[in-house]
């Protein structure tokens, strides 16, 4: 996965780094709307003003600050918005999309209850990671960001899940 990252360009760590925080989507609390990124998702696929478009997220999401929460994983969630760079460089995409890829395998570990070396919920998120790197580096139409949005609509559901069950056993 290093080596896939490494590798990416600008339009490949982006959406590397969204897909990672899209999955993370149902951390930021009950109601709040799973299609948040959608602003993102679309500056990838027209190149329209990524500044613009994570404003609106900033402010749909709310600010990022990871310390309005005592949950670990949302904690990291929200540090993961907080870290998204106002500018599209590659320098800053790449320090943002390996930062993300190292947050939402912690926070599917801080999520996962199982005492396995590799949990499954942590090895099926690295799957994914894997999977984006490689739609995005397979040279398909639009590069692959439909195939890549696919991939991380499921594992927000599977995120949402964990996340609705915990709620529902009363776990921190």
């Amino acid at each position: 996965m290093v080596e896939l990252i490494a590798q990416a360009d600008e339009t490949g760590l982006a959406a590397s780094g969204l897909a990672c925080l899209d999955r993370c989507v149902p951390l930021f609390g009950d109601g709040v709307d799973e299609q948040a990124l959608r602003p993102l998702w679309a500056n990838l696929a027209d190149g329209t003003a990524w500044d613009g478009a994570l404003a609106g997220v900033r402010r749909t999401l709310g600010p990022g600050d990871a310390g309005d929460t005592a949950d670990p994983a949302a904690a990291l969630a929200r540090r993961m918005l907080a870290a998204v760079p106002a500018e599209r460089t590659a320098g800053a995409l790449r320090t943002w999309a390996d930062g993300c890829s190292a947050a939402a395998l912690q926070i599917h570990r801080l999520l996962d209850a199982t005492d396995e070396g590799v949990a499954p919920l942590v090895a099926a998120e690295l799957r994914r990671q894997i999977r984006v790197l490689e739609l995005l580096a397979g040279g398909a139409p639009g590069g692959g960001l439909r195939q890549v949005l696919d991939v991380s609509t499921e594992g927000r559901r599977v995120l949402r899940a964990v996340v609705s069950r915990r709620a529902r056993s009363g776990a921190p």
